[in-house]
């Protein structure tokens, strides 16, 4: 986890990326980081509650809605409490997601172990947006 080539392959090879958390509001992190991500040419799908379009993509209330509409995502990016993300990351095992990403401070050790052990790359405590310019 955490490594920095792994985190350069997510980076280069991934196109869909369920951001949770992203809103219609500028002034939040999650806003300015799916802009970050639309300008290297990722698609950023927002994942809330209010299921509200973001900067022209239709948002969706869940990631399991999502994944109905538009398939498995390369990355579930997520900007919620770390005491939120552990149903979350379940959610984004069973669509098939290839990556789940945990933002700066959400941390949870349990559900990052069932990122790995269902065989998929897990990132946490990260950001995106950051590591484009190491």
């Amino acid at each position: 986890m955490n490594e920095p080539p792994l985190i350069r392959e997510v980076l280069d090879d991934s196109n869909l990326w369920f951001v949770v958390g992203l809103g219609n509001n500028p002034s939040r992190t999650a806003y300015a980081v799916a802009r970050t991500l639309a300008a290297h040419g990722k698609r950023v799908i927002p994942i809330h509650p209010r299921g509200e379009s973001v900067r022209g993509e239709q948002g969706y209330a869940t990631i399991t809605e999502a994944a109905a509409a538009l398939g498995s995502p390369d990355v579930v990016d997520m900007f919620v409490n770390s005491n939120r993300v552990s149903a979350l990351t379940d959610e984004a095992i069973t669509v098939g997601a290839k990556c789940v990403w945990f933002q700066l401070g959400v941390i949870d050790y349990d559900a990052a172990a069932r990122v790995e052990d269902a065989g998929l790359t897990m990132i946490m405590d990260r950001c995106p947006a950051i590591e484009w310019s190491r």
